[in-house]
C-alpha cells in the first residue's frame, strides 16, 4: 500500500474554462460547505460553469457554483449559488492577490473531487483567451482529427 494521499474520481470538471481560458497554475483547496451540500455533492448535484473567484480582505471566495439541493433534505436547505469561502494558505491568497490585481489574471474554479472523504476545489489562475486564440485551438483539433481518420483509414486498406 502506498503512503500517498488517494485521490478519486471527480466530482464535477469545468471544461468550458479550459475553452474561454490560458490556464496557468491550479491550486487544489479546501472549500466551506453545509451538511446537506455535502450530501447533494455526493449525489453528483454540482455544476462549476461560469464561477469564478475573488480575494476579498484577504480571504478568497467563489461565486455561482451551483448545488443543487440534496434530494433527501427535510427542513434544512442550502441556498444553491451562494458564495463559499475557499481554504487557502496566507502565502497562496499572497499570491493569488499579487497576480489577480496586478496582471489582470482571474480565479476559476475547473474541478472538484473527494480526498480522503473530503470535498475538494481544484482553483486555477488563468488569462481570458481572445476569440481568435479559441478559433485557431478549434482549427488545430480538426486538423488532428483528419489527420488520425486519414491514417486509420491508411492502416485499414
Amino acid at each position: 500500500m502506498t503512503d500517498r494521499p488517494r485521490r478519486e474520481r471527480p466530482i464535477a470538471e469545468n471544461r468550458k474554462a479550459f475553452h474561454d481560458y490560458h490556464v496557468l497554475e491550479t491550486f487544489e483547496t479546501g472549500i466551506v460547505l453545509s451538511g446537506t451540500e455535502v450530501k447533494a455533492i455526493r449525489e453528483g448535484r454540482v455544476n462549476l460553469r461560469d464561477s469564478y473567484g475573488r480575494v476579498e480582505a484577504g480571504e478568497v471566495f467563489v461565486y455561482n457554483i451551483h448545488i443543487s439541493p440534496y434530494s433527501h433534505r427535510g427542513s434544512a436547505d442550502h441556498e444553491p449559488t451562494r458564495r463559499r469561502k475557499v481554504l487557502l494558505h496566507k502565502a497562496e491568497i499572497r499570491k493569488l492577490v499579487g497576480k489577480t490585481v496586478e496582471r489582470g489574471m482571474t480565479l476559476v474554479p475547473v474541478g472538484m473531487h473527494f480526498k480522503n472523504g473530503r470535498v475538494k476545489l481544484e482553483v486555477a489562475l488563468a488569462k481570458g483567451k481572445k476569440t481568435y486564440d479559441k478559433r485557431e485551438r478549434i482549427r488545430q483539433r480538426e486538423a488532428e482529427r483528419e489527420t488520425r481518420a486519414a491514417i486509420k483509414e491508411r492502416r485499414d486498406r
